[in-house]
C-alpha cells in the first residue's frame, strides 16, 4: 500500500510523477491525500482533505491557490521558479520579432489576396509592413527574476540596449544578469527611454494594475508594451486608451479577455508562455521532487509561504512543526520534549509564519505529539518519520 497520497488535479507530466516512486498513489479521484499536485485549475472553493500537507504548482504563479488560507492551516505552498523560465523567454523574444515587423497582420493579409498574379501582387504592396529591427532599440525589462534576467540577457545578445528595474533583486539573479545591463531606479525611467518594455513581476494586490494610466502617460511614443507574466497587471483599459491615442504602438499580451479580444493594436496569445514539453516536464519534475523531499524528509524548497529549510538527517526520528512566528515558541516545545535527546534542530521563519524542525533520538509519545498540537500559535505537528 503506498504511504503518500497526492491528488493531481492537473494533466502532470509522466515524467514528473514517475520521479515520486512506489510510494506514491496519485490521481484525480482521491478524497482523502497529503499532497496536491497542480497546474492551472482554481483551488480557492475547494474543501481540502483533513490530511492535507502541501500543495505543489507546476510553474511560477499560485494566484490560483489560497495561500493566505493555506498557512493559517498549517499547510505548505510550493511552486517552480525558473523551471519555465526558458520557456516564457523564448516567447518574449518571439514577441517583440513579430511586433516589430509586423508579421501578425502581413500573415493575415496574405490570406486574403485571390487571382493568379500572387507574387506580382505581394511585391506592390508588401511595403505597407515594413517594420524595424531589434538590434540598437532600448529593452526595459521591469522585474529581474528567472525570466527576466534571461530575457535581459538575450536582448543584449541581440544587441539591444537593455535596462533593468526590480528593487526586490535577488542576489542569485544578480550573480546571473549581465553587467551590461543597465539598472534603473524607477518605473518611469524604463517607460521615459524604451522601445520595447515587458513585464515579468508575480500578480498580487501590490502589483495588481501595475501599468496603469498614470505610468503610461509617461510612455516613450510608439513604444511596444509585453505582458507575457501575469494577467491583472495591466490596466486593459488604460492600454486601450494609449492605444487609440496613438502614445502606444502596440500591445503584446499573454491574458487576453473580452476587452482586448479584436481590439486594434492589441497582439494576444492564448497563454502559450509555459506551453512547451520542455516546460512541463521541468515544472512537474520540480514539483514532484520538491512534494518528496517535504513528505519523506520534512525539508522545504521554493515555498511562497515559508522559507527553503534543509537539514541533514542525525536522529532516530524527525519532528516537522509549522507554527506562528511569535515570542518564546521555541522555548515552549523544547521544554515539551526535553525528556528526548535533541540531535539536531533548525528554525526558520517568513513574516508571520515559522517552521522547525528537531531530530531526536527516541519515538514521540502520544502525550508528547498532544501537547505539542495544544501549543498557542502551533498550526501543523508532524512526524516525519520514525527509524
Amino acid at each position: 500500500m503506498a504511504n503518500y497520497q497526492i491528488k493531481v488535479f492537473n494533466k502532470i507530466a509522466k515524467v514528473g510523477l514517475n520521479a515520486l516512486g512506489s510510494d506514491y498513489l496519485y490521481n484525480d479521484k482521491l478524497t482523502d491525500y497529503h499532497a496536491i499536485l497542480v497546474r492551472s485549475a482554481n483551488l480557492h472553493n475547494i474543501d481540502f482533505s483533513k490530511e492535507l500537507l502541501a500543495i505543489a504548482r507546476a510553474g511560477a504563479g499560485v494566484n490560483n491557490i489560497p495561500v493566505d488560507t493555506c498557512s493559517e492551516k498549517g499547510i505548505l505552498v510550493f511552486n517552480t521558479p525558473g523551471a519555465n523560465a526558458n520557456a516564457v523567454k523564448e516567447l518574449v523574444i518571439a514577441a517583440m520579432v513579430i511586433g516589430s515587423r509586423n508579421i501578425a497582420p502581413a500573415i493575415n493579409w496574405l490570406k486574403t489576396l485571390v487571382g493568379e498574379n500572387i507574387e506580382e501582387q505581394v511585391e506592390k504592396n508588401k511595403n505597407q509592413f515594413v517594420g524595424q529591427e531589434l538590434y540598437a532599440k532600448k529593452l526595459g525589462v521591469i522585474g529581474l527574476g528567472a525570466v527576466g534576467v534571461l530575457v535581459a540577457n538575450t536582448g543584449l545578445d541581440l544587441g539591444m540596449d537593455v535596462y533593468g528595474y526590480d528593487p526586490y533583486l535577488s542576489i542569485k539573479a544578480a550573480w546571473n544578469l549581465s553587467k551590461n545591463v543597465n539598472y534603473c531606479g524607477s518605473v518611469n525611467e524604463i517607460f521615459s527611454k524604451c522601445d520595447f518594455i515587458t513585464l515579468h513581476l508575480p500578480y498580487s494586490e501590490n502589483t495588481k494594475s501595475f501599468i496603469n494610466q498614470d505610468n503610461l502617460s509617461e510612455i516613450k511614443a510608439n513604444a511596444i508594451l509585453l505582458n507575457l507574466a501575469r494577467g491583472g497587471l495591466v490596466d486593459d483599459s488604460a492600454v486601450i486608451s494609449a492605444l487609440k491615442s496613438k502614445k502606444l504602438k502596440l500591445y503584446i499580451t499573454d491574458f487576453v479577455d473580452e476587452q482586448l479580444l479584436n481590439q486594434q493594436g492589441v497582439l494576444a496569445f492564448p497563454h502559450l508562455g509555459a506551453s512547451t514539453s520542455e516546460s512541463e516536464d521541468n515544472c512537474a519534475i520540480m514539483a514532484c521532487l520538491q512534494i518528496k523531499d517535504f513528505l519523506e524528509n520534512g525539508n522545504i524548497t521554493n515555498a511562497v509561504n515559508l522559507p527553503n529549510v534543509t537539514m541533514e538527517k542525525s536522529g532516530k526520528v524527525r519532528i516537522a512543526l509549522f507554527h506562528k512566528n511569535i515570542p518564546n515558541m521555541i522555548a515552549q516545545i523544547t521544554n515539551i520534549i526535553a525528556s528526548l535527546n535533541i540531535e539536531n534542530l533548525t528554525n526558520k521563519s517568513k513574516d508571520d509564519f515559522a517552521y522547525t524542525l528537531f531530530d531526536v533520538d527516541s519515538k514521540v509519545s502520544k502525550d508528547v505529539f498532544k501537547q505539542l498540537q495544544q501549543i498557542n500559535g502551533m498550526l501543523k505537528v508532524r512526524i516525519v518519520y520514525e527509524d
